[in-house]
């Protein structure tokens, strides 16, 4: 069914795709979404014939501009260029017109059409495709092929960002290589990052360009590291040398200890410096993610350059000292984020830790003394990040002697600022799409219409105007990922809202749960989507497990539970209320270690979490997922926020993360029926 606000925009006729009479709303609204969905699915599954069959029936609808796109992208690679044109022409202005003419650049660049790219390009509004990007970077290498160095620099950046094998980047990139603006150093760190990634084709396109004879090499290494070094006896010229880099790389992936007994006993004293540092840094690595903290400091003092490593290998450097004991190793903390590039180092996390290092050898403050010069540029880097918006800058606030409180809502919006948004095409169409449940479609169009249709994106009263459009209209994710873009408004009831609240903020209290903790995990599981599911089937606000549903429904005696339940609100606030609840009494009522048993499971935080007693952030910050990880933290700082917000009074994120430690002997043993 259509919702009321979607059959109001059709009759309104807020676009010239939105203009319908109303008795065609009325009586042919459900076919023609029907249309609609039943297009999308053929799509998916590469169903032309039933797309160009179905496409009549979806003119005049609100949604054609997405039927036409469909239709012609499934056969755009037998599309004449008049057709390309004719499409985008008619759908001037929309997302479908710059998607299409995303694919069909990429098409021209793989046929190597520059004369057509070329034309086509200025026009291309996007600009978020690196493919696409390092095709025009090579165009106009070709026509300058004495361009400066920024080019080749652009390139590099876009090709190791790119974690899949892909054809414009490294068409770009030998073309760069073969007239040595790029180095075959280049594509030696683009296999041996692709290599880290498990990407074997992308590492295999890298090593083609300088060394097509050892393309077969970089096969067998892949398949069996192990036995690929052992049968190996030695490297002597540079292609070989790093061959064995990626085979050493490769095995330290899944094992640290085998690797590094093969750098002692083999390889390392054939390996130049720089060889051996990545190396090291790549076994570090592996053992930090594994918490083995005294082993991976050890294999990562093996590293006589620390800028040999890259900022991923430095970031599990700086874990690992963070985490080595009860105090953390503060000087390799501070050496490896000075080895960082300089954007790594301006993330919120690295500027906190760097800011606590410093301050940890700092001579004390004097009152009424100018601070060391070690002090000061502590406070310079908390100071540039301290805010409410995120973990790290939470953490800043505090350790500058400030308490967490909500800024003041922004000025309200305007009559003429809302009526923008409630006419813009982009917005309307997004919106019709979700509620269709063509929710991909509805997020990407959405985003294109807030960030990218005009250079730079909206601004930030236009931005506050959209995400107030989806708030009212409970498209909940769209209202908070928006709100969230505004560079300095801050507007709280947009960023954390609390629908439901009467249901959530009831059955929290009945339990023993702060209502803002779980708020802090809906917001970040589901971001309040009533139909969200998940890549493994979790469901509903609250995004339970059909397993874990089934045993959470047992443990709290709800009787005549089906799976099919886990789908209606209450139920699975009920549900997914009691199993955090359980999670929270197991590990003692820490909410870090709560979340992370929430989100992984609890054997895994019942692991992480033995070792010396330390801070929950470096707890925190050293768990091995990055999506637990990311989590943890996410939770933590949403739960701090709504608990600013519900009761208006300033919050601690340090009172709610403590300390993590071993489980206390004279607690009770684990709940080891928790699933």
């Amino acid at each position: 069914m259509l919702s009321k606000f979607v059959v109001t925009a059709l009759i309104s006729g807020l676009s010239s795709f939105l203009i319908l009479p109303p008795t065609w709303a009325q009586n042919n609204a459900a076919r023609a979404d029907e249309v609609l969905v039943e297009m999308n699915k053929a799509f998916k599954r590469g169903d032309r014939s039933r797309l160009s069959q179905l496409l009549p029936q979806a003119q005049g609808h609100a949604l054609e501009p997405w039927a036409a796109y469909w239709e012609l992208r499934a056969r755009l690679d037998e599309a004449s260029a008049r057709e390309v044109q004719d499409v985008m022409a008619r759908y001037a202005g929309s997302y479908q017109e710059d998607r299409l003419r995303n694919d069909w650049l990429l098409l021209l660049g793989q046929r190597r059409d520059w004369a057509a790219f070329a034309a086509e390009y200025p026009n291309y509004r996007m600009g978020d495709d690196r493919d696409v990007r390092c095709y025009a970077l090579l165009i106009e290498h070709l026509k300058n092929p004495g361009a400066d160095a920024q080019l080749a620099d652009e390139v590099r950046r876009n090709w190791f960002a790119q974690r899949e094998a892909s054809d414009g980047c490294t068409a770009a990139a030998s073309r760069l290589i073969g007239n040595r603006n790029l180095t075959t150093q280049d594509a030696w760190i683009k296999a041996r990052l692709a290599t880290e990634a498990n990407r074997p084709r992308a590492a295999r396109d890298a090593v083609e360009i300088i060394a097509p004879e050892a393309v077969s090499l970089v096969t067998e290494l892949h398949a069996s590291p192990a036995r690929f070094l052992t049968t190996k006896v030695i490297a002597i010229s540079r292609v070989r040398k790093e061959i064995i880099v990626l085979a050493l790389v490769k095995l330290a992936s899944t094992d640290a200890e085998g690797a590094a007994r093969f750098m002692e006993d083999k390889w390392g004293s054939q390996l130049n410096d720089e060889e051996r540092n990545w190396v090291w840094g790549a076994i570090g690595r592996q053992a930090a993610t594994r918490l083995a903290s005294t082993d991976s400091v050890g294999y990562f003092a093996k590293v006589t350059k620390n800028t040999d490593l890259s900022d991923d290998m430095l970031g599990w450097k700086v874990r690992a000292a963070l985490r080595a004991g009860s105090t953390p190793r503060w000087p390799l903390v501070l050496a490896g984020i000075n080895a960082m590039s300089d954007g790594a180092r301006k993330e919120p996390v690295w500027a906190y830790w760097k800011a606590r290092a410093l301050l940890s050898n700092a001579p004390p403050a004097v009152p009424g003394a100018a601070p060391s010069p070690q002090r000061a540029e502590a406070l310079a880097l908390l100071q540039s990040i301290a805010s409410v918006r995120g973990f790290y800058e939470q953490l800043a606030l505090e350790e500058l002697g400030q308490k967490i409180t909500l800024p003041a809502k922004p000025p309200a919006l305007s009559a003429e600022e809302k009526e923008a948004a409630r006419l813009n095409p982009g917005l309307n169409r997004s919106a019709y799409a979700i509620a269709l449940g063509l929710r991909s479609e509805g997020v990407r169009e959405w985003n294109y219409s807030t960030n990218l249709h005009t250079r730079g994106g909206m601004g930030e009263r236009e931005l506050l105007a959209a995400a107030q459009f989806a708030c009212d209209r409970s498209i909940w994710d769209r209202c908070i990922n928006t709100s969230e873009r505004t560079p300095n408004a801050f507007d709280a009831e947009q960023r954390f809202p609390t629908p439901f609240r009467e249901a959530v903020t009831q059955r929290s209290q009945a339990i023993g749960l702060d209502p803002a903790y779980v708020y802090g995990l809906i917001r970040q599981e589901s971001r309040f989507i009533m139909d969200a599911r998940s890549h493994v089937g979790a469901s509903g606000l609250m995004q339970v497990m059909p397993a874990t549903a089934r045993e959470t429904a047992r443990y709290i005696g709800l009787t005549g539970f089906t799976a099919e339940q886990i789908n209606d609100r209450d139920t699975n606030i009920i549900i997914g209320t009691a199993y955090l609840k359980r999670a929270l009494d197991d590990f003692g009522g820490s909410m870090p270690l709560a979340a992370a048993a929430y989100n992984a499971g609890p054997g895994r935080p019942r692991s992480w979490r033995n070792g010396p007693v330390i801070e929950a952030a470096i707890w925190a910050e050293n768990v091995p997922f990055s999506e637990t990880r990311d989590y943890v933290k996410k939770v933590l700082s949403n739960t701090t926020n709504y608990a600013a917000l519900l009761t208006g009074q300033p919050q601690s994120l340090k009172a709610r993360l403590g300390t993590v430690g071993p489980r206390d002997a004279s607690a009770p043993p684990p709940d080891e029926k928790m699933p």
